[in-house]
């Protein structure tokens, strides 16, 4: 009929309006409770950038892949991670990039809300997650994005339920499984078998949605792959691939290596955590890294197929893909294995972004960028001001090499779990050249690194005279940054799983009392 709109335009003017418009959703924030929980309350509303074109986004998070797991930085000689060197080659490689805490659920918070664990409060895996929290999809959504999760949440515990800001859902309860197993998944709501190796399959359902997509709308695509986390399980066609190859050993291996550790570093050596007693087994760490590689194989082709369907449907140039892992994974660094702690091989990430219409190929960037930074990224390339209470910045004005200003230290947080007791309560700041740091609720001592000179972190120079000034304002820096975003208290929750607390009888022996801390009956030296 003559003056009556087809759909697609009417689609189009709806569109439009929530564009433009972009009711409800920024978060307004009242002044920061003692307690760190950010508070937020409707009526929100974004800013739109003027003129700002709003793109589509692809953001791909993988699952303790550790920050020179790719064959393009050598961390073994046998990594083979060709798409993801291509992504650096052809766009950005944000080399210093960290999780604000390493450990599953906290991190995957912080990527959705851009705040720190203290102020999300996720602070573990196994507690639930705030109804309160806004996570940044939503905002997308509200603006007239077609966004999509695909993959594992594993955020609040075992749940698999869809989560607010998604018009599309498949995922998992809890970790998943590599292959078929009876849970299978959850596709919108209901359950569906999985039929194949996890990767594959959640590489399909991303693919089967974006083809799915309509073009005259912007999409999110949130891949969260299960990969490469433990039990590591390759797929058949890259299983034993390694088997033949060297691993080299880490240099922070050996106890003797490393200068004034602090005790319970050397007593976790022989714990679940640890490679004397690692998963409370005899796994060996050099046949477990080399499983590691292979699973990650399939994460590489995934990422090759993502791309070359952005290729095939010309939105290869315009869209931003982003690479990065959820936190990292040792693998025999300082006696120890798994993540949480502030040491490099645990909280540092890869992280990569590509887009050719922003950024140049082979940029390398230096500054400190972290997990609280992908929703402030996001937003941006939306065309959308994130909301003031955002603890993390966009990156692009930064890979674009027009930021003149970045932060100089990024704070990093863990809470003990009484799950794992061997590993403390940390507070660190990490810089460029200096890494402090600092225990909570434990008799020991606190780490100072100098990373420029010792990046391996083989020297704790917390008794330097010649650093105590460094140690004496790093440590205001670190207590100013908590006081500023809320973060002077330690979060408490009910007891939730088991206790990893065995040691082996003929593991290393617990650690002697560090020899400044010793002294005569007299109270003297």
């Amino acid at each position: 009929m003559r003056g009556m709109m087809n759909r697609n335009s009417l689609s189009g003017l709806i569109t439009g309006i929530a564009m433009l418009s972009l009711v409800a959703f920024s978060t307004m924030v009242s002044a920061q409770p003692a307690s760190g929980r950010i508070t937020q309350r409707p009526p929100d509303r974004l800013t739109r950038v003027a003129g700002a074109k709003p793109r589509n986004v692809i953001f791909v998070l993988t699952d303790d892949h550790r920050y020179d797991a790719m064959s393009f930085l050598q961390g073994q000689a046998f990594l083979e991670t060709p798409q993801m060197d291509a992504m650096a080659r052809n766009g950005v490689h944000l080399k210093n990039a960290f999780v604000t805490t390493a450990l599953c659920s906290p991190s995957r918070a912080s990527i959705l809300t851009g705040l720190y664990a203290h102020q999300h409060r996720v602070v573990d895996n196994n507690n639930p997650v705030s109804p309160d929290l806004v996570f940044f999809p939503q905002y997308l959504k509200r603006g007239g994005y077609q966004t999509a999760f695909i993959g594992k949440w594993h955020m609040g515990g075992e749940s698999d339920d869809p989560q607010r800001g998604f018009d599309h859902w498949v995922s998992f309860r809890g970790q998943g499984t590599y292959l078929p197993s009876q849970n299978g998944l959850n596709v919108n709501g209901k359950r569906v078998p999985q039929k194949g190796y996890i990767t594959d399959e959640l590489t399909d359902y991303a693919i089967d949605w974006l083809n799915q997509t309509r073009r005259n709308r912007p999409f999110f695509l949130y891949l969260s792959h299960k990969a490469v986390h433990a039990d590591f399980v390759p797929a058949e066609r890259h299983q034993s691939r390694y088997k033949d190859r060297k691993f080299a050993r880490p240099k922070s291996m050996k106890p003797d290596d490393l200068k004034d550790a602090p005790m319970w570093v050397q007593n976790q050596r022989n714990s679940w955590h640890g490679v004397d007693f690692p998963y409370h087994s005899d796994l060996d760490i050099e046949e477990y890294y080399k499983r590691y590689a292979e699973t990650l194989l399939a994460v590489d082709e995934s990422l090759g197929r993502i791309m070359e369907w952005l290729k095939k449907n010309g939105l290869y140039e315009s869209t931003l893909v982003v690479y990065m892992g959820d936190n990292g994974f040792a693998f025999g660094e300082h006696g120890l294995i798994d993540k949480r702690t502030a040491y490099e091989e645990s909280m540092r990430v890869p992280m990569l972004m590509q887009c050719p219409e922003l950024f140049k190929g082979g940029t390398i960037v230096n500054g400190v960028v972290a997990n609280i930074d992908i929703a402030p990224t996001v937003l941006d390339v939306a065309g959308l001001r994130s909301p003031a209470f955002f603890q993390g910045r966009s990156m692009v004005s930064l890979a674009q090499g027009k930021s003149s200003q970045w932060r100089d230290t990024l704070l990093y947080e863990y809470y003990w779990e009484r799950n794992f007791p061997h590993t403390p309560t940390i507070h660190a700041l990490r810089g460029d050249k200096y890494k402090y740091i600092h225990y909570h609720g434990i008799w020991d001592i606190d780490e100072l690194y100098d990373l420029h000179a010792d990046p391996y972190e083989l020297s704790n120079l917390i008794f330097s005279p010649s650093h105590a000034r460094v140690i004496r304002e790093m440590k205001e820096k670190l207590f100013a940054t908590m006081t500023d975003t809320g973060g002077m208290y330690i979060p408490l929750y009910p007891d939730r799983g088991g206790q990893q607390n065995l040691r082996r009888k003929k593991g290393a022996n617990p650690a002697d009392f560090p020899g400044q801390f010793m002294r005569n009956k007299d109270g003297k030296n």
